[in-house]
């Protein structure tokens, strides 16, 4: 077994001659005496840490071996290195940083002192200055030259008899001399001779005279001169060309100016005679002065006048548009039109629109030429007539004020009479354009969209005069609430109010003034709050009247989106929450109007989406008992319809009330019912008895439940029939491409062929029997298309591809350390998150090193603090304690002595 490492030690130690047997006293003073405890000393130490290297194998690594063995002139050297005494290095650095921190902690600026010995108490004067002069030298002889042999300490140096210095004649370096030069010297000179050589040039340009007369060859031009050259010449020929031209210029001016008097001279007209010279007046213009002199001043005022008004009367020039062709102008339109249907299927997706998609991307108008001007700070000019856009007629629905409005002598009683006219019949032109627009033309023909807002209105004559009595106001106060707007229009017939609102609009327009805008907003909400008011009236107003203020709205909503939308948003949470199930005709027509004026094919709208909600709650959750309910459910199919016409989005609530109706009118009842619609028979029967003969259609006010005769009960279940039908042809048309048209429409064939059984055909009026086999031939042509186009779920129909085969890659020198992507980009990063990898880890290692080197630090200097307090406890116990000890001692002998006192 081996020996133990204690064992080997000792052995070690006994024989390095360190322990062994003691010396006498004797020795050890002869050795004192010699010097040999000295010598041994130094040798004791070299040999304990021979013997501590030896018995801590791992305080020394040796580098790796070179891969490959060579035989080089530098043979390697494995380097040995110590890590345990580089880490105690590294700890002793960080500790010296850590207490370097702690003493510069919350301390700024400070003054470090660099003086040679200051702080020193052990260095004498002397070799303060003694280091202080050394250093000096230092610092001097690291400024000099390094072959400077200038020293004022030594004489003057020669060489060959001529001195060295730099007061003699200029020297001249062994390397410079012109036998010396390479063979190819001339063709490739370095740069410093480039500059030499141009210095020398320009000396000898400069002192060419002074030379002794001696040709020298012409030196080669560097391309840099030659192209300086070739720039100075094109420059100077440019100037003479041009100062030709204006030679040229100059003499035909003159003979311009000799032409009249060449004519003169040829008709034989003498010439009159110069007229005298214009009195020079110091600091006047000359022509000022040349026109001064020969007329009067008060005449010369007048004419000064006359023209500054004439400057001032100018209208500003505006840019010309280019006239366009007809192809032009449509191929405009239809990009226009392009660009709004783009927008507005982004909105039916719920996509962001942004609104700098509308804004033009240049000039295309005076409007930016004024707008350009204004940012330059030129202004808007003098303008003499204000132009249609001055005035605020802009759209549709903006109205020009009437002389009858405007006081006399306030800013608008000057307009142009002509203006007025032209801009009142562009404003009806566009008001009829908006009334056409509300409905294309098939939908106009559609029987469906010819009910309720939509139905035939009855022609009532407006007034052409002022008012129906012919006495209606042309002021009015602008009505901020609808309080304020019941008490404008108070003692106002029904038929006079578009009429008074054109009026408030043209007296309040915000052209006129600033406050105007905020007054209109508020019209605006009375104006919504006003329709639904007007159609809850027992005297219900005329539709025609109605849908005007719809009108008005809509133009206002323009200007003023979020009030109205607000608005309406009031009424549609008021009426979902206080009566879903019953509608009023205010409600009604708070629909219609939403449906007029906000684009309901958004996916998501403020306002246009709880008004399909509000319908579709009714239309599913309602269970009609009379006839009026069914009236408000076939008014709100349509709207239904109305809203999705662009967008086609599916709702099963139409389909079912319109079905669920059809089954209720029927004059007999069916025998199964088709489909899975929910069926609500009403308490008493409201099937068909009786064929009538009138066509009637469906109105508005059916919607309001009123106490009918038996006759015209009759009438309206027909025109329920009728409108129902219309409606369920209106919505196979819209959702034709839906890939559930079949299950969503086959239970209305069915019905259909159930109205046109002879059973019910009886009782059903021959329009009525007309529209139902148009109705039965559609709906099975458009299913049978649908059947058709429908496909079962199945897999993609892919050509079988084989599985891709090739000879694999062999790599001679594979490396299985190494990564083989082809892929560079891949490669480098896979080699950057490597290195940030390994810079991390490093990082972090460093911050733990720290980290503890802190924590060891902040222990040690805790431990300290801690001691000296406890130190300084006991100090001060101990000084308590003896000052205790010393009182009690006194105490005792003063008691003993009076105790012997009292004896």
């Amino acid at each position: 077994m081996p020996p133990s490492q204690l064992k080997r030690l000792k052995a070690s130690l006994r024989e390095q001659g360190i322990t062994g047997p003691q010396q006498s006293k004797k020795q050890k003073k002869q050795n004192a005496q010699n010097g040999v405890n000295k010598e041994k000393k130094v040798g004791r130490n070299v040999t304990l840490n021979g013997i501590r290297e030896q018995f801590n194998p791992f305080d020394f690594t040796s580098s790796k071996k070179p891969k490959f063995e060579v035989t080089t002139e530098h043979s390697h050297k494995p380097a040995i290195r110590r890590p345990g005494l580089q880490k105690s290095r590294d700890e002793e650095l960080r500790r010296q940083a850590y207490i370097e921190e702690q003493q510069t902690r919350r301390k700024v600026g400070g003054i470090l002192d660099k003086r040679f010995g200051e702080n020193d108490p052990s260095m004498a004067p002397e070799e303060k200055m003694l280091e202080r002069f050394t250093k000096e030298k230092q610092v001097r002889h690291k400024n000099s030259s390094a072959f400077d042999l200038e020293d004022d300490e030594g004489g003057e140096l020669t060489h060959m008899g001529q001195s060295l210095s730099l007061d003699g004649p200029a020297l001249k370096d062994d390397f410079e001399e012109d036998d010396l030069e390479l063979s190819d010297a001339e063709d490739y000179p370095s740069d410093e001779e480039r500059q030499l050589k141009r210095r020398r040039s320009d000396i000898e340009g400069e002192e060419g005279e002074e030379d002794d007369g001696e040709e020298r060859p012409e030196r080669k031009k560097s391309k840099q001169e030659v192209m300086k050259e070739l720039i100075a010449k094109s420059k100077l020929h440019k100037y003479e060309r041009q100062a030709a031209k204006d030679d040229d210029e100059d003499v035909r001016e003159e003979l311009d100016k000799e032409m009249s008097s060449i004519h003169d001279l040829l008709r034989g007209i003498g010439r009159k005679p110069a007229p005298a010279p214009a009195v020079v007046v110091p600091g006047m213009n000359a022509d000022r002065a040349a026109l001064l002199s020969g007329t009067d001043k008060i005449k010369f005022d007048k004419e000064y006048d006359l023209r500054l008004r004439q400057l001032a009367q100018d209208a500003r020039a505006k840019p010309t548009e280019k006239s366009k062709t007809e192809e032009e102008v449509i191929e405009e339109r239809a990009r226009k039109l392009q660009q709004l249907e783009a927008k507005r299927l982004r909105r039916m997706q719920g996509e962001d629109v942004s609104d700098d998609e509308e804004k033009p991307a240049g000039n295309d108008g005076p409007d930016d030429e004024e707008d350009e001007d204004d940012e330059f700070g030129f202004g808007a000019g003098i303008k003499v007539k204000p132009s249609m856009a001055d005035l605020g007629v802009e759209d549709e629905d903006d109205f020009l004020i009437d002389d009858d409005l405007v006081a006399s002598g306030s800013e608008q009683d000057d307009s142009d009479e002509d203006s007025d006219d032209q801009i009142e019949e562009v404003a009806e032109e566009e008001d009829d354009e908006f009334i056409t627009g509300l409905l294309t033309e098939e939908e106009a023909k559609r029987p469906e969209f010819l009910t309720g807002a939509n139905g035939p209105v009855q022609e009532i004559e407006l007034p052409t005069q002022n008012g129906v009595n012919g006495d209606l106001a042309f002021k009015f106060t602008c009505p901020e609430s609808h309080e304020q707007l019941l008490e404008v229009t108070k003692g106002i017939d029904i038929l006079d109010l578009p009429t008074v609102i054109q009026r408030i609009r043209a007296l309040f327009h915000p052209k006129l003034k600033s406050e105007n805008k905020s007054k209109l907003g508020n019209l605006a909400v009375a104006l919504v709050d006003h329709i639904s008011y007007l159609a809850n009236q027992d005297e219900r107003p005329p539709f025609a009247v109605l849908e005007t203020i719809i009108r008005h709205i809509h133009s206002l909503a323009k200007m003023f989106p979020v009030e109205t939308a607000n608005s309406f948003r009031h009424h549609l949470e008021d009426w979902n929450t206080s009566r879903a199930l019953s509608p009023t005709p205010g409600d009604l027509v708070i629909l219609t109007a939403v449906g007029s004026i906000f684009p309901t094919s958004d996916h998501f709208h403020q306002v246009a989406t709880p008004a399909i909600l509000g319908m579709a709650r009714y239309l599913g959750l309602k269970i009609p008992q009379n006839l009026a309910d069914y009236a408000t459910g076939a008014y709100l199919c349509t709207l239904c319809l109305q809203y999705q016409e662009l967008s086609k989005r599916y709702v099963p609530e139409v389909m079912n009330f319109i079905e669920n109706t059809l089954c209720v009118l029927a004059p007999a009842k069916i025998s199964k019912l088709p489909g899975s619609f929910p069926y609500h028979e009403p308490k008493s029967s409201l099937r068909i008895e009786t064929v009538t003969d009138s066509e009637r259609k469906l109105r508005f006010y059916d919607c309001v439940p009123v106490d009918r005769s038996e006759a015209d009960e009759e009438a309206l279940k027909a025109a329920l029939i009728d409108v129902n039908l219309s409606l369920v042809d209106s919505a196979a048309t819209t959702w034709t491409g839906k890939s559930a048209f079949t299950e969503v429409f086959e239970p209305a064939l069915k019905i259909s062929h159930h109205l046109a059984s002879k059973k019910c055909c009886s009782k059903l009026s021959s329009n009525t029997q007309k529209t139902l086999t148009t109705l039965a031939q559609k709906l099975t042509l458009l299913l049978n298309q649908a059947r058709l186009a429908r496909r079962p779920l199945e897999l993609h129909h892919h050509k079988p591809l084989a599985i891709k085969t090739s000879i694999p890659k062999f790599e001679d020198n594979f490396n299985p350390e190494r990564h083989y992507d082809p892929d560079r980009e891949r490669t480098e990063l896979a080699k950057l998150k490597k290195e940030h990898k390994r810079e991390r880890k490093g990082a972090i290692r460093e911050l733990r090193k720290d980290s503890r080197i802190l924590a060891s630090s902040s222990l040690k200097e805790k431990k300290e603090r801690d001691l000296a307090y406890e130190k300084k406890q006991k100090r001060l116990l101990a000084e308590i304690q003896g000052e205790e000890g010393h009182e009690k001692k006194e105490y005792e002998r003063e008691k003993a002595w009076r105790k012997k006192s009292k004896k």
